[in-house]
């Protein structure tokens, strides 16, 4: 059984079971699909079922292969026992000191 939910009338709505009762229905608009994703034909006779568009899909477009993946370096070197906040400028240091500002002057 799925999950309930209670609606603002205190009814109890099993929003897996609608799912699955309304799964072959199609949906609204113009994409031509049911809601499990079945592409449909005139008549909304199911020409291709889902598990052939994503096979489709897949296909023509592969997974990155690992060899193109680079591993990505640190600019700046860390050791353990250093503290991080010494490598690193405080934000905030300037902010009081600006220069050249037409409205105050």
């Amino acid at each position: 059984m799925g999950k309930t939910y209670r609606s603002f009338q205190g009814k109890e709505v099993d929003m897996d079971k609608i799912m699955a009762r309304n799964e072959l229905m199609p949906a609204v608009g113009n994409a031509k699909v049911n809601a499990r994703g079945d592409e449909l034909g005139p008549g909304g006779k199911i020409i291709r079922k889902r598990e052939q568009v994503m096979a489709e899909y897949y296909e023509k477009r592969p997974a990155a292969p690992l060899e193109q993946v680079k591993p990505v370096k640190a600019k700046k070197e860390v050791r353990p026992d250093q503290n991080i906040t010494d490598s690193f400028i405080k934000r905030g240091q300037n902010e009081g000191k600006r220069q050249n500002n037409p409205i105050e002057e």
